[in-house]
């Protein structure tokens, strides 16, 4: 399954009232693995940004001044989240803008060509997702790293992709986890944009599980109990566990058997 975690940053709170996108930042991630696929771009937003966005985000009218206009950059945009499940925290806010975006730039080419976004991707809140966990509790993605014990330290400000890398640790913590954050090398090495900087969070010591070894009396005990188990059941769990466990290459003591 194809995911895109993403984030936007925009000039205000409502495109109704003439605000535009920003920021974009997306990380792509195949079966629960982060593959190392960004999208990330800064928009002219061909307007001046409110004063109370740029309190929250920190992008200036003059950092996004050379930047490209929406047009510029929306079918490579529309190419990377086609068909992809989108996870947006508070989707219905990063939603409105680019079907806001996208309605504003097929008016201009006339003809709809792009969009809406449900149409063609599946979306999952993950919001909606965390308020229906956690009823009654805050929800907010500082809120989420703080209760799923994820560093975010770094977050002085809100970024598009830095909060899409954020809400990507959060997401998988939420559904379950993941045996590793860690990156293939092959998908490192086609990757379209070098790389996601801070998903590499897992260090060795936390990937690597300890192995303890059962005593004698330990392992006495246990033949025991199989014994016992096969005695009364005429069959014992156990064994097919270990003989699954041999055919995988893995060691698990069956000398109990009969």
């Amino acid at each position: 399954m194809r995911q895109i975690i993403l984030d936007t940053e925009t000039t205000g709170i409502d495109p109704k009232e003439g605000h535009r996108l920003i920021e974009i930042g997306a990380v792509e991630m195949v079966n629960r693995r982060l593959t190392g696929n960004t999208y990330h771009q800064y928009i002219n937003p061909e307007r001046e940004i409110d004063a109370e966005a740029i309190g929250i985000h920190g992008i200036t009218n003059e950092r996004v001044a050379d930047e490209p206009r929406f047009a510029e950059v929306a079918d490579a945009f529309w190419t990377f989240i086609q068909g992809a499940e989108l996870v947006i925290h508070n989707a219905a806010f990063d939603v409105g803008f680019i079907d806001h975006e996208f309605g504003l730039l097929n008016a201009r080419r006339g003809e709809p060509r792009l969009g809406p976004v449900a149409d063609h991707c599946a979306i999952l809140d993950t919001l909606k997702l965390a308020r229906d966990k956690h009823p009654g509790q805050r929800n907010s993605l500082d809120a989420l790293c703080k209760r799923y014990e994820i560093d975010n330290g770094h977050r002085v400000l809100h970024g598009a992709l830095l909060d899409a890398e954020i809400l990507a640790d959060v997401y998988l913590a939420m559904t379950g986890g993941q045996t590793a954050l860690l990156l293939d090398a092959d998908a490192q090495a086609g990757s379209n944009s070098g790389g996601i900087s801070g998903i590499q969070r897992l260090s060795a010591e936390r990937s690597r599980l300890t192995v303890t070894r059962p005593s004698p009396a330990e392992l006495e005990a246990h033949h025991a109990k199989l014994s016992r188990i096969r005695e009364n059941a005429g069959e014992c769990a156990w064994d097919a566990l270990a003989w699954e466990a041999s055919e995988a290459g893995h060691i698990l003591d069956t000398s109990a058997k009969s």
